[in-house]
């Protein structure tokens, strides 16, 4: 079965022909790339025309304009065949065993909509990685995964990555993804709600990692100041719609709510705890 992977680029050219070839290199034959080129100013679509020369699993697309971050993603995924999907970053690089390996789970439970794995991180030349243990994400209560993912948001980004998981490329074109702070954590707690997922204990991708903001995050998707600065608040009303959107039971409902409410406290706590360290370093001596 076909494993479409779409590759949204911009300006990447120092870093994209690598991750291609580990794409092209999976021992798993029926892949289809697609790469989305931004409009890109570098040499990026010289490399991307080359590999759609060199290899007919190739689809290469260039945006006329740049059209942000997240139409471009998305744009990935309207092009691509499979009957799987999964994103991936310009700069990011995936194991030849990664598509087969992951197939695995899907074979072994029809429930899933979404298999993750463990990724190594690299930051500032430091390279880590995490295990995650849980097993609630594969729960058939909708409540028990969501409230779940919500926790997984406040713990380390090195645990678990919705985002470069493999999914059922029917089920990813329905959840929207909205230009807003945090919309990949948006997509990941609707997934949740979407159906259950499986998660593989084995290194089987490499991302570089560079954190950022929410001013920050905010400018990168060119929205105004203020949505970076209430980003939690959205963030919430966001989460409370799309549980009400999930039909759920009333029950369910009123559980999810609670859940968000909760997430909503745990993201203050982490903000206060932060701007306090912040302002112990202004203070002399401390």
């Amino acid at each position: 079965m076909t494993v479409s992977i779409g590759l949204p680029v911009y300006n990447g050219a120092a870093h994209l022909a690598e991750t291609v070839r580990s794409i092209l290199a999976q021992d798993h034959a029926d892949i289809q790339l697609v790469i989305c080129d931004n409009a890109s100013t570098d040499g990026t679509e010289e490399i991307c025309r080359a590999a759609a020369a060199g290899d007919s699993r190739v689809l290469y697309h260039r945006q006329p304009r740049n059209l942000g971050t997240i139409p471009n993603f998305m744009k990935a995924l309207e092009l691509s065949t499979g009957t799987y999907f999964r994103w991936i970053g310009d700069d990011d690089r995936i194991e030849p065993h990664y598509v087969s390996r992951v197939l695995q789970e899907f074979e072994r439970d029809p429930r899933l909509i979404m298999v993750t794995h463990q990724t190594s991180y690299t930051t500032d030349g430091v390279t880590t990685t995490d295990r995650y243990e849980g097993t609630e994400l594969g729960s058939d209560d909708p409540v028990v995964r969501f409230t779940e993912l919500l926790r997984l948001l406040t713990q380390s980004y090195t645990i678990i990555d919705p985002l470069y998981g493999l999914m059922r490329r029917d089920v990813a074109v329905t959840i929207p993804r909205p230009i807003m702070v945090r919309e990949d954590e948006l997509a990941a707690a609707r997934y949740a709600l979407a159906g259950p997922w499986a998660h593989v204990n084995e290194v089987l991708a490499a991302r570089f990692w560079i954190p950022a903001r929410m001013m920050a995050m905010s400018r990168r998707h060119s929205l105004p100041k203020w949505r970076g600065a209430f980003a939690n608040v959205i963030f919430t009303r966001e989460l409370l719609r799309a549980a009400d959107e999930a039909g759920l039971s009333p029950d369910q409902r009123k559980r999810a709510h609670a859940a968000v409410y909760r997430h909503y406290a745990a993201r203050q706590r982490m903000l206060l705890r932060r701007r306090t360290r912040r302002l112990l370093h202004l203070i002399p001596g401390m």
